[in-house]
């Protein structure tokens, strides 16, 4: 069985189906490693085993009537704490919300619940999501699974912990800075920041009140598995248009831009000086890269059209002028104002406040670069590049509201903290799909990532990509005592 715990989530719904293991009893494996092994890594949070042991028997009558089967078919997933889940207590990692109880599912993860999978836990995060570590007044600090001294990244962090760990069998996490990609590469699974606007987002409770219905410009929704089958399958089932827009709008992704590494153009960013990575990161991507070129793929070496330093004088009004944290009824003004105290908490400088007119010269400025980044893939199909500067860090718990204080480990030296933003910036700013894949070990044994740029709305060129890798270079590894 405890094989059984590390298939991928596609794998679990073919065995619930071929009735090789019933719901239940993947749902009691699932508990008892919980049990077992989760006070380690502190990953699981808030658990609904009666309704999750209920909806796993009515799963088993459904395959025992032969009935049609959903996708995740008894398959118990757990959703992170910025997500809503009918009857379950939704924080958003905030002592502010940490009585809420949801009373309605966030609208992915009904979509999960439609295709059968079996919700029975809430992963950690920090606390509105403000964070590449993951730990919070209200459910303490999620460890590392490869190394317990260490943060396992944030804000998806219990959720990429709680797969590493073999605790559960999917994963739904979100991002805007990150909040998928970083746990990925610290935890060594697979994770998938979707272009923006095709998951619908009702429902996050991150960094705003439960019930707010505006979008957050950058923000995203997208699974995380411990293989690259489940980015696929994540994201067949999230993406589409959200309850207003069904009547009338349909979405069809494009297919692959290929189906072999050999068919892929592939362009490599692996190094800037604008945000230096750790030279025994770059040293296992560009193992990475050379088994791409290896394989017949056509690889060029350089940076992606708009620089780093470009695009992060970008990137930080505009991710600063969407992080309020606001009451529904707030006005626009106290908005702003709170905006800018929250983008200064962030590391942001204090005089970023954005008017309505600045941030449309912004977004102006922005499309512009989205532009150069559609004309940059006519030529290329996905662009390598470092997901952070560092593998996973040590937990740094000190109070440093400006980041200041904080700082990384990069080849002997020390870096702001705020260069974990640095990498994030290009996909996020110009609403491109990124995947991370694990790619190898340092010699600490700490998993590193490769982040995977594909054009917008190309999402499953991303993912494919990563899928021709895995059978290259292999893919998920499990960590030591799990």
């Amino acid at each position: 069985m405890t094989d059984l715990a590390f298939r991928s989530a596609g794998q679990l719904a073919a065995a619930v189906a071929a009735k090789e293991v019933s719901s239940v009893e993947l749902l009691d494996h699932y508990l008892d490693r919980v049990e077992r092994l989760d006070p380690k890594v502190n990953a699981i949070v808030a658990r609904d085993e009666e309704g999750a042991r209920a909806a796993a028997l009515e799963a088993d009558r459904t395959v025992s009537r032969g009935e049609p089967l959903g996708r995740l078919h008894g398959v118990p997933v757990t959703i992170k704490d910025s997500l809503e889940v009918a009857g379950m207590r939704t924080t958003g990692g905030s002592a502010r919300w940490g009585e809420h109880v949801s009373t309605s599912d966030a609208e992915s993860v009904a979509r999960l619940k439609n295709e059968g999978a079996i919700v029975f836990g809430k992963s950690n995060m920090p606390p509105d999501a403000r964070d590449w570590q993951t730990y919070n007044e209200v459910y303490g600090t999620t460890n590392n699974p490869w190394d317990p001294t260490r943060g396992p990244g944030g804000s998806s962090g219990g959720s990429a912990a709680a797969l590493a760990a073999g605790l559960t069998g999917l994963e739904l996490g979100g991002d805007s800075a990150g909040s998928i990609r970083v746990p990925a590469h610290f935890c060594g699974v697979y994770g998938l920041r979707t272009s923006f606007g095709i998951v619908p987002r009702y429902g996050s409770v991150s960094g705003h009140a439960p019930g707010t219905l505006a979008d957050f410009d950058m923000a995203v929704l997208g699974p995380l598995g411990r293989h690259a089958d489940d980015l696929d399958l994540g994201l067949d089932i999230l993406a589409g248009a959200d309850h207003d827009r069904a009547p009338a709008w349909r979405l069809e992704l494009p297919a692959a831009r290929s189906a072999t590494l050999r068919g892929f153009r592939v362009a490599a960013w692996l190094e800037d000086p604008f945000c230096p990575v750790d030279g025994e990161l770059v040293a296992i991507m560009r193992a990475t890269v050379e088994a791409v070129r290896a394989e017949g793929a056509v690889v060029v070496e350089g940076r992606g059209p708009v620089g780093l330093e470009e695009t992060m004088a970008l990137y930080e009004p505009l991710l600063m002028a969407q992080s309020g944290l606001v009451e529904p009824d707030e006005s626009y003004a106290g908005l702003v104002d709170l905006a800018a105290a929250e983008g200064a908490a962030g590391g942001f400088a204090s005089d970023l406040t954005v008017s309505f007119r600045e941030w449309h010269a912004l977004d102006e400025r922005r499309q512009h670069s989205r532009r150069r980044w559609s004309e940059f893939f006519r030529d290329v199909d996905v662009l390598l590049c470092p997901v952070t500067p560092t593998a996973a860090f040590p937990h740094d718990q000190q109070p440093d509201p400006t980041w200041s204080v904080r700082t990384l480990r990069v080849d002997g030296a020390d870096r702001p903290y705020r260069d974990m933003l640095t990498w994030m910036a290009p996909s996020a700013v110009n609403h491109l799909p990124a995947a991370v894949a694990p790619v190898g070990t340092t010699r600490d044994g700490l998993p590193v990532g490769i982040q995977v740029i594909a054009p917008y709305l190309n999402d499953r060129t991303a993912v494919r990509f990563v899928r021709c890798l895995a059978d290259v270079i292999g893919g998920f590894r499990r960590p030591p005592g799990f």
